[in-house]
């Protein structure tokens, strides 16, 4: 199998889908490995480092894209399109619910596209979990930044000081971004809430976690009366594959405060879990709407791109080498690599993704069997 390895080219975006050592594995099982130059210079890795692990680097993304496998970290923009051809594999995060364009692009060309996001092992999600972990970390940290006046924030220390209260934050979702949020933020010293619709989840995060955190049960109603208190949001809601639901509307904004409270939408990737959400980047990360400052970009881990790079591609060289071990129809019939499969030669083949459009879908074996 030939590989290649293209330079990310979303605003902002420095990780890379591969590191030396995954090259080095890549090459050693049989492969051939193509790499763009620079590809991985915003993680700190250079060109020789690529190619003393066995990597062929090559000047242009169009020299990268005539490999039979594309592994990345993010979606194909528009001007990769064109690159992309039938019968070819991409192994990525696609967030394909979260963008009508991209779904019919990728059905157009009729590539194989494996998403990182859906793939899953005995009910978790390990390609999507240090991803989370990094963003539900930085959510803390850049929600910390957003409340600082000339941020554009209320004007407080999330941890308070000795004789004035900490902020509050509310963690939207409990499971890998929310219990990471929650940590983090309470370890700056907050007061945090995390909710949840999962009740053995919350007794799980209820016995871990520090005293300053609490959790309660999520219903719309519960949510409401939690927002006017709340200094800081963190939206960390997932359905996997599909767009993530919507759990704060524009009217529930007039019950928050008026002085520059925070939402940090980490769901922004599926769609976001606010109404008022909308995809932002690192170099203009956040708007205001009706006085609530709103954090939505739309690859958080991209700012930290060595530590995400490596935390990426711990979780996907397995894969990345069974996946090239098999080819695209091995992988459809797999029972791991199978749930990575979203489309497959110009059909829906993730139910999630059909759900978010209306479309058909189909069994990945059923596609290319």
């Amino acid at each position: 199998m030939i590989i290649g390895i293209p330079k990310e080219i979303k605003a902002q975006e420095n990780r890379v889908g591969a590191v030396p050592a995954m090259v080095h594995d890549l090459v050693e099982g049989g492969n051939r490995v193509l790499v763009e130059a620079g590809a991985g210079l915003g993680a700190g890795i250079r060109d020789e480092q690529f190619a003393h692990a066995g990597a062929e680097v090559l000047a242009s993304a169009a020299e990268v894209y005539e490999a039979d496998m594309i592994v990345k970290v993010k979606e194909p923009l528009p001007e990769e399109y064109g690159l992309i051809r039938p019968g070819q594999i991409l192994f990525t995060f696609f967030h394909f619910a979260a963008s009508r364009e991209l779904t019919e692009a990728m059905l157009a060309s009729g590539a194989h596209c494996f998403a990182y996001e859906t793939l899953t092992v005995s009910g978790t999600r390990p390609l999507l979990k240090p991803m989370s972990e990094v963003a539900g970390r930085m959510s803390a940290q850049v929600g910390a930044f957003s409340l600082e006046a000339h941020q554009g924030g209320r004007g407080i220390l999330l941890g308070g000081v000795p004789g004035v209260e900490p902020a509050n934050v509310l963690v939207l979702g409990g499971g890998n971004v929310g219990s990471h949020a929650a940590r983090m933020a309470a370890g700056l010293g907050a007061r945090v809430v995390v909710m949840d619709i999962d009740i053995d989840r919350l007794r799980r995060l209820d016995a871990i976690m520090p005293a300053n955190v609490t959790t309660l049960a999520s219903s719309p109603y519960a949510l409401r009366e939690r927002l006017h208190d709340a200094d800081l949001i963190i939206g960390a809601v997932l359905v996997a594959g599909a767009r993530a639901p919507t759990l704060i509307r524009r009217e529930d904004l007039k019950v928050m405060q008026s002085d520059g409270p925070v939402i940090v939408d980490i769901a922004i990737d599926q769609g976001g879990c606010v109404e008022t959400s909308r995809p932002t980047t690192h170099a203009e990360p956040t708007f205001v709407v009706d006085g609530v400052l709103h954090y939505c970009v739309a690859n958080m881990p991209g700012a930290v791109p060595r530590t995400a790079t490596f935390a990426l591609t711990n979780a996907t060289k397995p894969y990345a080498h069974r996946l090239a071990e098999l080819g695209a129809r091995g992988a459809a019939a797999d029972p791991v690599l199978g749930t990575a499969a979203n489309i497959l030669a110009g059909e829906v083949t993730h139910p999630g993704v059909a759900d978010a459009f209306g479309l058909p879908c189909r069994m990945p074996a059923e596609v290319l069997g």
